[in-house]
Order: C-alpha cells, then structure tokens, then sequence
C-alpha cells in the first residue's frame, strides 16, 4: 500500500525499462512545458529516473509559472532543471533553450466557462507558437478525449479513426490544439505525437478518489455518465516518454487511457465493500458516454502496468488513512461541456 507522499510520488515516477530503453535512444535534453500541473512533476522524474538508470548525460528541464508552492523544490530535489516562464508571454517563449525533445502539457479546462477567451488562447494559440518555435524539435502534444463525442457505452469507445465533435468551448479549444499542432507539423515536417488522454489516476485526485470519497462522506454519487476510462497517472507518463520514437509528420494520434469501460455504479459498489458502507445514486445511466477505445496504444506499448483492481484498494486506503488531495474534482460527469 502507499500511505505517505514520496511513496506515492515514488511509484508514480518509476520507470519501466522500455521507458529507460527509450530515454536512453533519445538525442538530445527533454523539455516540458507546463511541467508544474497535477502530472508533470511525476513526469519529468520519471525522465529524470530514466536517464540515470539508463547511464546517460541528458537535461530534463521543465518550464512553467510555478504558481503551486513547492513543485519547483520537488523538481530541484530530483535533480530537474526548471525555467519559470508564462508560455503566453512570447519573450518568455523565445528566450526558451532549442531543445530536441519537447513534451507540451501547458493547458487550460476549468474555469473555461466565462472566461473562454484565455480557454483558447492557452489551448489554440499558444500550442501554435509552440510548434513554430520547435519546428526542428520532436514534440509530443498532450490533448484530451473530450475532443470525441458522447459515444454508445455498447460501442466500446471512440478510436483515433472516429470522428471528432467536440462538446463545449474546452473541448472545442482542445481540438484547435490539435488542428494548429498538425498545421506546423506539416509545413516544417516535425514530428509530433499528440495524445488523447482520458483520465489519469494519481490518489491525490481523479475519477477514484471522487467516488471513493463521495462513497466515503456518504455523499450522492451521479449516475448519468455512468461508465468510464482511467488510467494510472505512472503509466499515462510513460507513454509520453516513449512516444518520442513513433513522432511522425502528420503526427501521430494516440488514445491515451486504460483497457477497460468502467462503470460507475460499479466503482462505487467496491468503494461501499471497502468502506462498509452502502452508496448512495441519483439518476440513471445514460446510453451515451465520453469514452475512448486505447487499443492502438496498447498494441505499441503494451497494457498498463497499474490494474484497475491496484487501482481502487490504492485509492480506498489513502481516503481511510485521509491522505492529502489537490480538491480539484475531475467533474466527469459533465455531459454539456462546461467546465
């Protein structure tokens, strides 16, 4: 069990050996951008790790505003190297290192509503400045499964070849990320990879730790998006790390999230068992679901190493014991987009 943060934080960042293997092939230093929201310190030591383990001279460096007390001495502490910068600011952008490989995660969802104008600017032009500041690098762009429609629970989730048709201005920006980041790609040729990730799983939030604590305080729990997907925040890392060596132009698309379509009302059962409590519902489950089909994914890297099983007995003990959390609800069950 993980009962403490480093433990956590330490799992979190473990490397695979396919991750050091492909940190190892890489040419050149790692940059992140947007390293300092909810993943991309695990992400940037996991790098770190990586590097070491793999007995090789590379920088990880990580950019962002820093407005979370005590993620840029986490990073120093792992040995990451970090530049605060607002990424929206061109002279900030500009006076960046050229560095060959660049993991963009910079990005904005909630408190889109009322204030879309920043939404797009932060997930539309920006990534373009991006992708023409580092035509000559290898990007690898973090998008999102909203970009899908609600899909058919019977369907099994959207794959990279479904159409898109994004609900909401968040979703919709997101897809201008997309569409701006493959315009660069293939006026310069860079390679680029651009994930769709839906949803990863630290204990300190996502789906699980929504559930369990709703299941916990005996809260109501919505059933009207009744199913689906996750993935642990380790092994979501570790695909970006290792999609640097399938970047293509026109850039590759990836679902980004675990195999399984997980329902709701069933998560809540196995937090009830655990907590020996009985949960409590509203509504029903609706035919239709944000949900996406990780297959591709899984055929390049493998499953995840993180079961859904590990998953909850994970999160339903740091809830017993009250590990700390980031109280940012994923508000998955948002069907009309506003976030």
């Amino acid at each position: 069990m993980l009962h403490t943060e480093p433990q956590l934080e330490s799992r979190l960042s473990e490397p695979t050996g396919e991750v050091i293997e492909a940190v190892s092939a890489l040419e050149g230093d790692i940059l992140i951008l947007g390293v300092g929201g909810k993943m991309g310190p695990t992400l940037a030591k996991q790098a770190k790790r990586a590097i070491d383990a793999a007995g090789v001279s590379k920088k990880v460096i990580g950019v962002s505003r820093f407005s979370t007390p005590g993620v840029q001495a986490g990073l120093h502490a792992a040995s990451v190297e970090t530049i605060t910068a607002d990424l929206l600011a061109e002279d900030c952008l500009q006076n960046l290192p050229e560095i060959k490989n660049v993991i963009l995660m910079a990005g904005r969802k909630f408190g889109s509503t009322g204030n879309e104008s920043l939404t797009w600017a932060m997930n539309g032009y920006m990534p373009g400045r991006v992708a023409e500041k580092f035509r000559d690098s290898r990007l690898v762009v973090f998008s999102t499964g909203n970009v899908y429609p609600l899909t058919p629970v019977s369907h099994g989730g959207a794959t990279e070849s479904s159409p898109v048709n994004p609900i909401g201005e968040y979703a919709q920006s997101c897809l201008s990320r997309e569409r701006i980041c493959t315009h660069f790609s293939s006026q310069f040729g860079t390679p680029m990879a651009i994930l769709r990730l839906n949803y990863a799983i630290d204990l300190r939030y996502g789906i699980l730790l929504d559930i369990a604590e709703k299941v916990y305080t005996e809260e109501t729990i919505s059933l009207e998006m009744g199913t689906v997907n996750v993935i642990w925040q380790g092994d979501a890392n570790a695909v970006a790390l290792r999609a640097f060596a399938h970047a293509q132009s026109p850039p590759l698309i990836l679902n980004v999230t675990g195999p399984e379509t997980v329902s709701i009302r069933s998560l809540a059962s196995c937090f009830g068992r655990l907590f020996n409590k009985s949960p409590r519902f509203e509504g029903e489950e609706s035919r239709t679901a944000l949900l996406s089909n990780a297959a591709r994914c899984h055929q390049l890297f493998g499953y995840p190493r993180v079961s859904l099983g590990q998953m909850i007995e994970w999160v339903a003990e740091w809830v017993r014991i009250g590990g700390s959390t980031l109280r940012k609800p994923t508000r998955f069950e948002v069907r009309d987009g506003k976030f």
